[in-house]
Order: structure tokens, then sequence, then C-alpha cells
């Protein structure tokens, strides 16, 4: 592992900085001192300005006012190409891969090894590329193209990528959202080796028990300010989230008794020729089941085959005793179900297009007269769930794509929510959402259940699994290895389940 010269000094630092645009304020007088052999914590809710700060240190902003320096010189990023060349790398909360372009081409854009006459080593990119992956403790074809990637393997492409810079400042902002236990370890493991080779490690996250394993200090952000910069130790998360939300945050987990009432979906020996086979369970009105497994179980392969956006091979979906069409989303929305994908920026919003389009397209006719949709009607309707879900936008008429990653998740929720969906199909609902509005969306999805509806819901986290579903259905290579009752879920049977060896 490369050592680095300056170690548990300031290495990195921003004095005073802010960022409009517009008429809002992104970033007011932040400050940050990043240190050589340390893993700092940047926490806050969604629109405290971490995106906008993440930006800034990557170049892709350049600050309005306020100063950086490196390793107490000035420093001016004019683009990611000097933050590059600075050592600053960044591993994106959303992966931003080149889909035709092979897993070693997107690792080393732009910067390929080269032969003689300027050809590209392609040999040479392979190695190294594998080299990455091994480091990474992971195992993936660098010859394969990115296009079918999940969304945990894009990621690990994105790590492989910054760490091909030997990067002595390392932002990662929410890594570990779509990876598995194992991948996390993997990746911390890798950052603790960076930190302790002198490196500056600066991480974001919502999930506390990784900011607390990982990291030595912890900075809180809100509406765009500094609130607080603490050593890890000297903080419980609890003091961690009123600094956040400047409130206390009621119970994460809604206390509910459920009201089990009849058949809502059925799914029928679902079965996909090397995905997933002989898939079958049942969601009852007024239930929330988990559909839980590891990542690459084919869990959310399932819900997109019952949704009708994949097709299936074998099997039969039915909707209140009814068939559902094989393949169509139309006729599932028909039908009253509703997915919330676990790709919010490919699958769930149109990134173009305003915050009030995306947030009521599913409803666009029903807000239409004579084939023109009625501004003011899809305004009304946007407004009602953005504000009962806390989206935090400028106005409601600027694209999606200008709101942070928790809150574009708010939009995709709000889009189904507002369908009034019989079923609601949700996959990794709380990726990427901080913990107020977390507590906000178990409320609503519990509220849902109450009112009737069958909730199927797909997670990774296993606290989030076992706090909210009635009964765990869990998912162990293409298959259904358990279906277990609240009453005799925890960690270790799901655990043992999602790796095959529940009996």
């Amino acid at each position: 592992m490369k050592r680095f010269t300056r170690e548990d000094g300031e290495v990195l630092v921003l004095e005073g900085v802010s960022k409009s645009f517009g008429a809002v304020a992104a970033l007011r007088d932040v400050r940050l001192e990043l240190r050589g052999g340390e893993a700092h914590a940047l926490v806050g809710e969604n629109g405290a300005g971490k995106s906008t700060l993440v930006k800034i240190l990557a170049g892709a902003h350049a600050p309005d006012t306020g100063t950086i320096t490196l390793d107490g010189q000035p420093l001016r990023l004019g683009g990611p190409a000097d933050a590059r060349d600075a050592g600053i790398a960044v591993i994106y909360q959303e992966p931003t891969l080149f889909p035709d372009l092979t897993v070693a081409e997107n690792i080393f854009i732009g910067r390929q090894p080269l032969r003689s006459l300027r050809r590209v080593d392609t040999a040479a990119m392979r190695a190294r590329s594998a080299e990455l992956f091994a480091r990474l403790g992971v195992h993936l074809d660098p010859d394969r193209p990115a296009r079918g990637l999940s969304i945990a393997d894009q990621q690990l492409v994105e790590i492989a990528k910054a760490l091909s810079f030997d990067a002595r400042i390392l932002v990662m902002d929410e890594p570990t959202a779509a990876l598995s236990g194992v991948e996390v370890e993997r990746l911390f493991a890798v950052a603790r080796s960076l930190r302790d080779a002198g490196a500056a490690v600066l991480f974001i996250s919502h999930r506390f028990d990784e900011v607390f394993s990982l990291c030595q200090r912890i900075t809180v952000m809100r509406d765009g300010q500094w609130v607080s910069t603490d050593p890890a130790d000297a903080l419980t998360v609890d003091q961690v989230v009123r600094r956040m939300v400047g409130r206390e945050v009621s119970t994460m987990y809604p206390q509910r008794t459920a009201e089990v009432r009849e058949a809502r979906l059925e799914v029928d020996g679902l079965t996909r020729a090397g995905v997933f086979q002989d898939v079958s369970f049942t969601v009852r009105a007024g239930e929330i089941v988990a559909l839980a497994g590891l990542v690459g179980a084919g869990r959310s392969e399932v819900i997109r085959a019952v949704f009708g956006v994949d097709r299936y091979d074998a099997g039969e979906v039915r909707v209140d005793g009814r068939p559902l069409a094989k393949g169509s989303a139309s006729a599932a929305i028909a039908a009253g179900l509703a997915l919330v994908p676990e790709d919010r920026r490919q699958q769930g919003l149109v990134m173009e297009l305003s915050v009030e389009r995306n947030a009521t397209l599913p409803r666009r006719w029903s807000l239409s007269r004579l084939g023109l949709l009625l501004g003011p009607s899809e305004r009304r309707d946007a407004r009602t769930w953005t504000e009962r879900l806390q989206v935090k936008a400028a106005r409601l008429s600027d694209p999606v794509a200008t709101l942070s990653g928790g809150n574009q998740q708010k939009v995709v929720l709000a889009k189904w929510l507002s369908t009034a969906p019989r079923v609601l199909i949700v996959d990794e609902p709380t990726r990427g959402i901080d913990v107020g509005t977390k507590a906000e969306v178990h409320r609503l999805l519990s509220e849902l259940a109450d009112q009737g509806v069958a909730v199927l819901m797909v997670s990774s986290e296993l606290p989030e699994v076992l706090g909210m579903a009635d009964r765990v259905l869990v998912m162990h290579e293409g298959r259904l290895a358990a279906d277990i009752p609240r009453t005799r879920a925890d960690e270790e049977s799901v655990m043992l389940a999602a790796t095959g060896q529940a009996t």
C-alpha cells in the first residue's frame, strides 16, 4: 500500500465556503478539516448541503466565497481533472458508468494505458482492473459490459475507479447504500488500509453503525450550515440525530398490530431461467411483507417480474384473485400495483423533467382534460405529496435532477403513493434517505398497511426488515428459502436462510 508523506495533520481545509444556486443558498459559511490517517464522517439530513460540498471537492462546482487549502497551500479546482490531479477521488452515491463500455474501459476512461503508436493496451488495462478488484476482494470480469450490472456491481466499479488514482483524499458519498454486509466489510477494509497509510477519508452515510465503526471524527450539517465537529467517541447516535434534525425524532419503527385480511397479491411458481425459480408467496391486505436476502439473490428481479417490467418463463401473478397479464406494467398499474424501484435515476425518474411532472406521471391522464394536462391540477397534486414527504426543492417547476439524491427518492415515493395503490412494492425505499425522513417513510408504510394496502418491501437493512415486516420472505440464489413470521424473525434466522443454511 502506498504510504503518504503527510500524516495526522490537516491535509485539506475548507474555510468559510458558501455556494448559492440562484436565490437558493446551498452552503453558508461551511468549514471542514480533513486529516491524514483519519476517517471523517459528514452527516446531515437530505438537503443539508452534503452533496454540494462533495461536488465542490470534486471540482464540479466552484464556491462563491471561502478558501480551500491543500497541505497549507491555496487550492483552486477548475474542474474534475484538477481534483484528480490534486489526489482527490470521489465515490458518488449514484453510479455514472458508460453502459456500452466494458468494466475495465469504465475504470480507465480517458487515461487508458497505451502501447506503441498510441494504441490502447487492452491487456494492461484488463490486468490492472483485475488487480483493483482483487484488492477489493471481489470477483468481477473486467471484460463484461457495464450494461446490466446490478447497482452493487456498478458501485464496485466506481470504487475501483477511485482507487486506481491512488488518492490522498478519498470522498465516499453513500458508497454502501446498495451493498450487502459482506461487500460493505470489504469496502471498509480498503478504506481502513488507505486511512492507515495516511490518506484522509471523508465518509458520508445515513447508517450510523457504519459511521461509528469507521470514523474518528463526525461533522454535522443542517440547512447548508456547519453545526459541529467532534470526536466520534464523544458522541452518541441520539446526539448526532438531534443535531442533524434540530428536534427529537419519533420512534423509527412504528408499533402496530397487523390486521391481516384477504389475499391481495398472489405469486405462484414464478420462474425465470438462470435468475429465479419456483417462487411462490402471498401478500395480504393490511400486511407488510419483507423480501430479504443477500445482494444477487434475485429479490429485485422477482418484483420486477411481478410488476411486469421483466418477463418470466413460468408461473402466475394474481391480484385480488384475478390473473395479471404477463409482462405488462400498464396492466399492473391498472390492477392497482405500484413499484418504487431500486435505481431511482434510471428507473424511477425522468431527470430532465420537473419535480411536479415526475410526481404526477402515473396520473397524468386523470389530471388532463381533452388530452391536455392541466398545470394547476398537476401542481396541486404534486404539492400535496411533496409537502407530506418534506421534499426540499426551491420550486416544483425545477428539474428533478437539481435535487439531492435523498429528495429524488422522496419524489419517486410521492409519485406512486399519489396513485392510492392496492399493492405497494418498494425496493430499498429508504436508500439514501436521512434518519428523519426514514422514520416518516416507515410511518407512511404502516399507515398504508393499516388502510388495507398490501405492502411488499425489499430491503438490505436487517433492522428495517425486522422492525417493519409482519413476515419475512428470505431468498437464496434465486429460490425462496424461508417464510418467517414476525414472532420468530431475528437477525440470526434471516441470515441463516439468506446464506442457504436454514433447515
